[in-house]
């Protein structure tokens, strides 16, 4: 462990914060979220220690996510994220003012770009360089991006798909839709709302998701038991769920997210085309482990898919490449001093 770490990849999701370390891997992976108390307007708790409290707080206390769909919802909250996740990844002993680089979303506005950047400088950072997640992605998943061939990257993550054709270092073609992890999550909790009239909560639709959940319908299915509170009575009581029902349950987040992708295709040079044929689509994000997505993008666009190594880290290991290779992607990065 240096002692002085100079650099630091924040990997700013919906759902999860990770922050990177060149040379080091991930130091934090914690959930996007922030707990406040109301009267004073005071930050409680970040990550962890906040999502325990999701679902279960007092009234004085809510506890939330300043990211919705990938972009800064509440700048203040993500400035006091920013500022408890870089302190915590230096430890206390570090003096130095780090340089920061953030992931943005592909469809962001330059508004929103600024204020990564501002909410960074605010933090803590001595320099903030915001680049847009698909870059990352496909550099964190080993894609050779400079290259004058054309590579087609869906990242799937809480709040955002990102789909994006890049070549020569740039984006080409990108679509970004408001659907991934948390809209699955939810279709799950309202179909078991619908077929079993229980309530659950986030996460254990999430649960459901992670466990049992596909994204296409297979022979042998796993089953899930659900326990939640009954809409009629009230009273606590537990069901089986299985993955096919899960599948139709999700059957429609799905079509978006496949949408999303055909659109992308369908604005691709025909040169770019002809690689990503080659090439196949690399799918990074935590969302691209649902079972079996693969075969569904296979199905809907008839170009093969992989899904990347450790998909979950791809961004966040882009941030740190793109670090220690500041000069080679200038081209891809918004900065700040």
């Amino acid at each position: 462990m240096s002692l002085f770490i100079k650099k630091l990849g924040i990997d700013l999701g919906t759902a999860n914060t990770l922050v990177f370390v060149p040379g080091e891997g991930v130091l934090l992976n914690e959930p996007s979220v922030v707990a406040v108390s109301m009267p004073e307007n005071k930050v409680l708790a970040v990550g962890d220690e906040a999502k325990v409290m999701i679902g279960k707080t007092p009234d004085t206390i809510t506890a939330y996510r300043p990211m919705k769909d990938g972009v800064i919802a509440d700048y203040r909250v993500t400035e006091a994220m920013l500022r408890y996740f870089i302190s915590k990844a230096l430890g206390k002993w570090n003096i130095f003012k780090p340089e920061v680089m953030v992931s943005v979303p592909a469809g962001v506005t330059s508004t929103e770009r600024r204020a990564v950047v501002e909410a960074g400088i605010k933090a803590g950072a001595k320099s903030a360089y915001v680049v847009k997640e698909p870059i990352l992605a496909a550099i964190g998943a080993g894609i050779p991006i400079h290259e004058p061939t054309g590579h087609m990257i869906v990242d799937i993550g809480g709040g955002t798909t990102d789909v994006a054709v890049i070549s020569l270092g740039g984006i080409v073609a990108s679509t970004s839709v408001k659907v991934a992890g948390n809209k699955i999550d939810a279709a799950i909790a309202d179909y078991v709302k619908k077929n079993f009239n229980l309530a659950i909560g986030d996460r254990t639709a999430e649960n459901i998701k992670i466990q049992i959940g596909s994204a296409v319908t297979i022979e042998d299915e796993i089953t899930y038991k659900i326990k939640g509170r009954d809409f009629l009575t009230g009273l606590p009581r537990s069901a089986e769920v299985s993955t096919n029902e899960v599948v139709k349950a999700i059957d429609v987040e799905l079509k978006e997210m496949m949408k999303a992708i055909k659109a992308v295709l369908q604005d691709t040079p025909p040169e770019l085309a002809s690689d990503i044929i080659d090439n196949g689509i690399i799918m990074t994000g935590g969302s691209s482990l649902l079972r079996n997505i693969d075969e569904l993008v296979f199905r809907s666009t008839g170009v093969k898919a992989v899904v990347a190594e450790d998909s979950l880290l791809c961004v966040a290991k882009g941030t740190g490449i793109a670090l220690n290779h500041l000069d080679v992607y200038k081209k891809s990065i918004i900065a700040k001093r």
